[in-house]
């Protein structure tokens, strides 16, 4: 279980639909939370014209996903803003925020252009953690059978590493590319934890090419018993 409060990602209208009011109200209000302590955060560090790297206290604090989260709403929400990098714009669009007129409560209210910069330092703390993206997959639609690759935001914070974003999928109507919406069933390739996650939760099937050495190696090991379990099939 995550140490951080879930953040709820719909908009008030759809937590209205969908009888979620309270999940949204506990998440706005961690949201603006979160984007007052960056706006602090920011102003307390900058001196001599320079923003020290400060993202690390929030992400321990608020998790990846939350900062990440108010980061880019912020930036959407000044869009226009030419102080904003075009490749951070790039960034938070990438975020599913949902277009409200309540979003302006969870915007941080610092500088843009320290926004901006603090934005750098939370896309590089990212990517420090050596995770899979999308670039690792191949083509493959069919995933029964298939090592796949997760998306980091499924996962909580304390397990958003590389190992455990890997998925060997056994069954389900989600590794059918046509029942997008469905399950896909299978197990952690790291521990064996058996479990199951929508086909929208996944990247795609994992590039051979991408995998480290222990993960090439088990997945070999699983197609060598299939292989073995398919011929004994076959002779009986």
């Amino acid at each position: 279980m995550s140490i951080f409060k879930p953040l709820y990602c719909y908009t008030l209208q759809n937590a209205n639909e969908f009888d979620e009011v309270e999940k949204w109200r506990e998440s706005h209000r961690e949201n603006c939370k979160c984007a007052n302590d960056i706006t602090d955060t920011i102003n307390s560090h900058y001196h001599d014209n320079t923003l020290d790297d400060c993202v690390q206290p929030m992400i321990e604090k608020y998790g990846f996903d939350r900062v990440n989260w108010v980061i880019a709403n912020t930036i959407r929400e000044g869009i226009q803003d030419g102080r904003y990098t075009d490749e951070n714009k790039k960034w938070a669009a990438g975020f599913d925020v949902l277009s409200s007129d309540q979003n302006w409560h969870f915007c941080v209210t610092a500088h843009p252009g320290l926004v901006d910069i603090f934005a750098n330092q939370l896309r590089a703390a990212w990517n420090e953690l050596g995770l899979f993206d999308s670039a690792s997959v191949t083509d493959e639609t069919d995933y029964e059978g298939q090592l796949l690759i997760l998306k980091p935001t499924v996962l909580a914070d304390e397990y958003r590493k590389s190992d455990f974003q890997l998925f060997y999928a056994t069954d389900g109507f989600g590794c059918n590319p046509k029942k997008v919406g469905a399950r896909v069933f299978g197990f952690f390739l790291k521990d064996d934890e058996f479990t199951s996650f929508r086909r929208h939760d996944f990247y795609g099937v994992a590039n051979d090419d991408a995998l480290p050495d222990w993960a090439l190696d088990k997945l070999n090991d699983i197609r060598e018993k299939l292989t073995i379990d398919e011929t004994e099939v076959t002779q009986s």
